[in-house]
């Protein structure tokens, strides 16, 4: 599942776009520039040739600390980090070491800043895009259970329609043509404005029928812990190769008594497995109710009364 290309949108305030192009610039032996533009960026180029963005985004509240109280700040305080193409295996390191540079520079997340996670669309076919449609639609519960998406959020984050996973399932769609037509049916036919109302759900397509062929996840609270940003990214990588390798997947939503021990078992069948992944399985399951160890709790011992 780590083959997978992938992007990452990180939401912050509390310092300014040049201040956190300055800290990427040191961290990443770069130069930092002002590109200005709609997006009032910064820009700071790597050594490898890559460029790490940072950009205006008017839905993030902007605030900074003073005497460590949080107060209205200017709107050099909106800052959105955009990463450049990343691979798992070589950058997700740097990804999480500045996380924790940008955190220590005075950076935190206002609570309706959000983490977008872009992954490569190129070896998607019609059939793994449906799968991904239903794999989202059946944990789309437990999903938002074990991510606290907060109320601030869900206009931009919003759960998929019913009546698209209907549509999918009962029309069988073949061709990428075909999909977007069930996607845009609610709006009026396809679009290719950027900034199109399909694009505000936890599983963006919008992206993929008009713009960088990219499948996009919106539904993660922005976070400067590196530990669950790496979850974060993790879990994107993990449901996007179950799509890919699923023949087919299912809609139909499970219902369970123990949710920590339901995605537990999930987590574990979609690669989160062993020590490596362990404070991954800790963050998504941290605020689900019930037993992860046991599916019913803890068993009786020999003396318990009733």
């Amino acid at each position: 599942m780590f083959n997978c290309k992938f992007g990452v949108e990180v939401e912050f305030t509390g310092i300014t776009r040049k201040q956190a192009a300055t800290v990427a610039a040191v961290h990443l032996g770069g130069t930092q520039r002002y590109v200005g533009g709609t997006y009032v960026a910064w820009e700071v180029d790597a050594p490898d040739g890559r460029s790490w963005m940072f950009v205006y985004d008017g839905s993030i509240s902007p605030e900074q600390k003073i005497n460590k109280m949080i107060v209205s700040a200017p709107d050099e305080y909106r800052v959105e980090m955009v990463s450049p193409i990343l691979s798992y295996h070589e950058d997700i390191n740097t990804v999480q070491t500045l996380i924790r540079k940008i955190r220590s520079a005075g950076a935190f997340a206002p609570s309706d800043a959000g983490i977008h996670i872009h992954l490569s669309g190129a070896e998607h076919t019609p059939r793994s895009i449906c799968n991904f449609v239903k794999i989202i639609a059946s944990k789309n519960d437990l999903l938002y259970k074990a991510l606290q998406i907060k109320p601030e959020r869900m206009r931009y984050c919003k759960e998929l329609d019913e009546i698209l996973v209907r549509r999918i399932n009962s029309t069988r769609p073949r061709t990428f043509e075909q999909i977007a037509e069930i996607w845009y049916q609610e709006y009026g036919g396809i679009s290719y404005q950027h900034y199109h109302n399909s694009r505000y759900h936890f599983l963006n397509l919008h992206s993929f029928f008009t713009g960088t062929r990219t499948v996009e996840l919106r539904g993660f609270n922005s976070e400067l812990h590196a530990g669950k940003v790496r979850s974060y990214i993790v879990l994107a990588l993990a449901l996007n190769h179950q799509a890919l390798t699923l023949k087919t997947a299912s809609s139909r939503k499970v219902q369970s008594e123990n949710d920590k021990f339901a995605m537990r078992t999930y987590l574990n069948r979609i690669g989160f497995i062993g020590d490596e992944f362990k404070s991954c399985r800790e963050h998504l399951c941290k605020h689900l109710d019930g037993n992860g160890a046991w599916r019913f709790g803890l068993p009786k011992q020999i003396g318990d009364v009733e």
